[in-house]
């Protein structure tokens, strides 16, 4: 998800993302920050430049494939991989230390969580989408241009949909189309990165010396070799997605301390009688009800976990989704019934920043990473 020398982010690892990887580390990109959550598949094989067929055939994480081709180009960088999702297991305190994020990703919730962090963090990112011989690459800067502002109505109701490049490739097989070209993947990888160093350099952008295309869309058609760039600027100042965390302070807390341990912790630091902290990416959920029978299932997992949850359970996993009702918390204080539980364990990830209503005020804290 980053690197640095100013610190470049970086997510997603597909025929995209290994484009903008190689470009990165051959310009000089002292850290990278990777985040993906998928493995190597042989349909990623002839347009990854990262991935050779024996990644493939043993299910090798990208990331941790990527970070060791990588470091076989240059020895001496720095790579940090998190095979993870980029909704929940980012901190956001790890956004705070970039001054750029690229994004390779290939769905809309996946631009929408990262320009929720970027705008919280106050950082750009840059944006690249591929399909068969078409590319777009966009930049958004907090207080300028909102991934989430530009959505129409078609774009939100597409939110809820996650497919990873593998699935997309199948799917794009299966109708007898190619579904990206490497061609491609080169050419808009390469506008991503020149327009993530551009916003770098920030001194030469606002002397006008450089131009981004920030508020701008760069769309490129192979098929007939035509290229436009068309306006592409909205931002809206009751947009909740942009809304800046800010300031953060610092904490000794980490996600591995209790509910009850953090919940004592903030009331010392902030001098506060009535502490509660925002579960702002996720829900927690502690059961399910059976909507037949109102009998109850304990889960005590994250929300994003319930659907898995469910699936592997051989009674219930025949029945559909609707036919249950989730218990859910979005707010942990005094009265959350479960105080031993971990803040890892409600589904907070190292280095984020919890959100704290201390005596009726909002307070940001960046957690410590995991206890050696």
């Amino acid at each position: 998800m980053v690197v640095g020398c100013g610190a470049l982010g970086k997510v997603g690892c597909g025929a995209l993302g290994n484009e903008v990887l190689k470009n990165l580390v051959l310009m000089g990109a002292g850290h990278l920050v990777i985040v993906d959550f998928d493995v190597v598949e042989r349909s990623n094989l002839t347009r990854s430049i990262l991935f050779i067929e024996e990644d493939a055939r043993v299910k090798r994480r990208k990331v941790d494939v990527a970070a060791e081709r990588l470091k076989a180009i240059n020895p001496t960088l720095e790579i940090q991989t998190i095979c993870g999702d980029i909704a929940y297991d980012v901190g956001l305190g790890l956004v705070r230390e970039m001054d750029v994020v690229i994004g390779c990703v290939d769905s809309r919730w996946a631009r929408f969580v990262i320009n929720r962090l970027c705008m919280r963090a106050g950082v750009p990112w840059v944006d690249g989408g591929i399909e068969g011989l078409e590319g777009t690459a966009r930049v958004f800067r907090p207080g300028c241009n909102c991934y989430a502002c530009n959505l129409g109505p078609e774009g939100h109701r597409d939110l809820a949909r996650r497919m990873p490049c593998s699935g997309i490739i199948r799917r794009q097989e299966l109708a007898g189309s190619a579904p990206t070209t490497s061609v491609i993947a080169s050419i808009i990888g390469a506008v991503e990165v020149q327009e993530a160093l551009k916003l770098i350099h920030r001194e030469e952008l606002e002397s006008g010396q450089l131009t981004s295309l920030c508020g701008r869309m760069l769309s490129y058609e192979g098929e007939h070799l035509t290229t436009h760039v068309a306006r592409f600027q909205a931002w809206d100042d009751d947009c909740p997605e942009h809304d800046c965390w800010h300031p953060v302070s610092n904490t000794v807390l980490t996600c591995e301390m209790t509910v009850e341990e953090t919940l004592g912790c903030l009331q010392q630091e902030l001098g506060a009688r009535d502490v509660s902290v925002r579960l702002s990416n996720d829900c927690f959920v502690d059961y399910v009800t059976l909507r037949s029978n109102d009998s109850r299932r304990m889960v005590m997992l994250p929300g994003r976990a319930v659907e898995g949850w469910i699936a592997a359970d051989k009674e219930l996993s025949g029945i559909p989704l609707s036919g249950f009702y989730q218990h859910e918390y979005r707010f942990i204080d005094s009265s959350f019934p479960y105080q031993q539980l971990t803040l890892g364990e409600l589904g907070i990830p190292p280095r984020d920043v919890l959100h704290v209503m201390a005596d009726g005020k909002d307070c940001y804290l960046e957690l410590k990473g995991k206890r050696e």
